[in-house]
């Protein structure tokens, strides 16, 4: 979506919203706050709002309020509060619908206040300064390093058996995930700010380029080589953490090369 069109987005939904005396407040999220992370191209509409109470649900289940209502192609009700929009365009909305109770629930960073008309200023504080991240410790890093070459033997395993979905789904999904939250705690990245706090994982490849270039192409290739790939990541940026074990690495490469 162009830039002008975001905004207007943005600008219809807050004008609809406030002809509805049931609303009390619109707050935008993420790059639709145009905070730390302006929107681009790319980018979806993310929001809560926020209602009076037994007001939620008619914003849950009907959707004549939201801006080009009539171009909506499919509406998937996510959480018991949230839902996701798709448009004909191919433009996705993510949005949760609170009243001010149930906003306590939520987790939010980058935050903007479209209106408030009594209270959503001041919740929207209170879950923004909250902790949102367990500490993470060494026996979280020993689990992460100790997973992700488990994972990667069984999902290696399966590929060889002939279960190639659900192989490919342990290298590259949840051993992934622990190599990554091993790589993010570890290794010294340019700008680690520009990691999102509710989800780490985001903007990896501009914290780490080199190793978003080494991980990317690693997943570019067959099932099996893509975990030699992840495991020679391992190798190259993890070999200096105390928990490295070099002769574990070996018995998984070994198992790789065996099965492929």
């Amino acid at each position: 979506m162009r830039s002008d069109a975001y905004r207007g987005f943005i600008d219809r939904l807050t004008a609809n919203l406030q002809a509805d005396d049931r609303v009390q407040g619109l707050v935008l999220l993420g790059s639709t706050a145009g905070q730390s992370h302006p929107p681009d191209e790319w980018s979806d509409h993310d929001f809560f709002v926020i209602t009076a109470s037994g007001a939620q649900e008619d914003f849950r289940t009907c959707f004549d309020w939201l801006p080009d209502h009539d171009e909506i192609m499919l509406t998937v009700r996510e959480t018991s509060h949230g839902l996701k929009v798709l448009y004909v365009s191919g433009h996705i909305l993510e949005y949760a619908v609170f009243d001010l109770a149930e906003i306590a629930l939520a987790k939010a960073n980058d935050y903007r206040v479209a209106f408030d008309r009594g209270g959503v200023a001041a919740a929207m504080q209170t879950i923004a300064t909250a902790p949102h991240t367990d500490t993470y410790t060494r026996d979280n890093l020993r689990r992460d390093m100790g997973m992700f070459l488990c994972l990667l033997v069984i999902g290696a395993g399966r590929v060889a058996r002939g279960e190639a979905i659900s192989g490919q789904v342990f290298i590259r999904s949840y051993a992934l995930g622990h190599l990554l939250a091993a790589l993010i705690h570890t290794v010294e990245g340019e700008n680690a700010s520009q990691l999102d706090n509710l989800d780490p994982l985001r903007r990896f490849e501009q914290v780490f380029p080199q190793i978003g270039e080494e991980i990317n192409a690693a997943l570019m290739l067959p099932p099996t080589e893509a975990a030699l790939g992840l495991l020679d990541v391992y190798e190259r940026h993890l070999h200096e953490v105390e928990d490295y074990s070099e002769a574990t690495v070996k018995v998984v490469r070994t198992f790789l090369l065996r099965n492929p």
